[in-house]
């Protein structure tokens, strides 16, 4: 029973997480977007432009653009993936024709800005929720399906370069271009909000005194730490490689330590987007 209410509590949260994606998702739209003919990719910017162009409301565009995408995807979409996904469209459609507020600033750049991070920070959240706004994702999802060396990421590319010239074309090139910074932001904020911010490093060392490297990452750095076995091509001497995920703050202590053990270790370090796990907390 108790396991029952801590679960419906969980998808309780994870609804009410939707609806304020979708609201933020829309608030961007309506404080910064629409009022300055910003049109930032996707069906949504498309429904942005047709509303510059002949006056048509955003929201009910937005619904109808993704209408027919959901009649062809409902196979793609099923269960409660689809479910989330048709909540959060249908609240985005709603949430820009019904909500009235007046626009925060009348500079295209700045509404480019702070609209991309605003709209990059809903959709994030409701892609954390397992959902989407429908629109292009389904879209690329569904033309890969048919053509399947299409990928889905050059298909989004796609329509939201169509998007992005339309608004050039339609609005002039400087909207075009504040509709490509919108759309960098709010890449890059999905990305965060997905992600988190606690980027990591993985680190590879190779070095003759890997037993007293590795104890030191264990016991001072306090971060977990793999052997794995190693073999050079050219001298063919069997070396272990310690394998650890660090933090970006303790990189630089993690190398000066490294060399002062053994000054001719081989280290490579690569950008890692998350890490999850024992041994590693952020």
């Amino acid at each position: 029973m108790k396991n029952r209410k801590t679960i419906n509590k969980g998808i309780i949260k994870e609804y009410l997480l939707i609806i304020l994606g979708s609201l933020l998702t829309a608030l961007s739209f309506n404080f910064f977007f629409i009022s300055n003919q910003i049109a930032p990719g996707g069906l949504s910017g498309l429904a942005s432009v047709f509303h510059f162009v002949f006056g048509f409301p955003v929201g009910v565009t937005t619904l109808i653009l993704n209408i027919p995408l959901f009649l062809a995807g409902i196979r793609q979409l099923g269960g409660v993936f689809g479910i989330r996904t048709l909540l959060a469209t249908i609240l985005l459609s709603v949430f820009i024709d019904l909500i009235k507020v007046p626009a925060l600033t009348d500079d295209s750049l700045l509404a480019s800005i702070y609209g991309g991070i605003m709209m990059g920070l809903g959709l994030g959240i409701i892609f954390r929720m397992n959902a989407t706004t429908g629109g292009t994702d389904l879209l690329a999802k569904l033309i890969h399906q048919h053509f399947s060396s299409i990928s889905v990421g050059l298909v989004l590319f796609m329509v939201d370069l169509s998007v992005v010239v339309l608004a050039g074309v339609f609005l002039g090139p400087s909207q075009g271009l504040y509709a490509v910074v919108a759309l960098a932001l709010s890449s890059k904020v999905v990305d965060l909000v997905q992600e988190g911010l606690n980027t990591a490093k993985a680190v590879f060392i190779i070095s003759d005194h890997s037993e007293k490297i590795s104890q030191w990452i264990l016991k001072e750095l306090d971060r977990g730490a793999t052997l794995l076995s190693g073999k050079g091509a050219y001298t063919g001497k069997e070396k272990d490689v310690i394998l650890c995920a660090v933090n970006r703050t303790q990189i630089a202590e993690l190398k000066g330590v490294i060399h002062e053990i053994d000054p001719a270790a081989f280290i490579l370090v690569a950008d890692v987007r998350e890490v999850t796990g024992e041994g590693f907390s952020g």
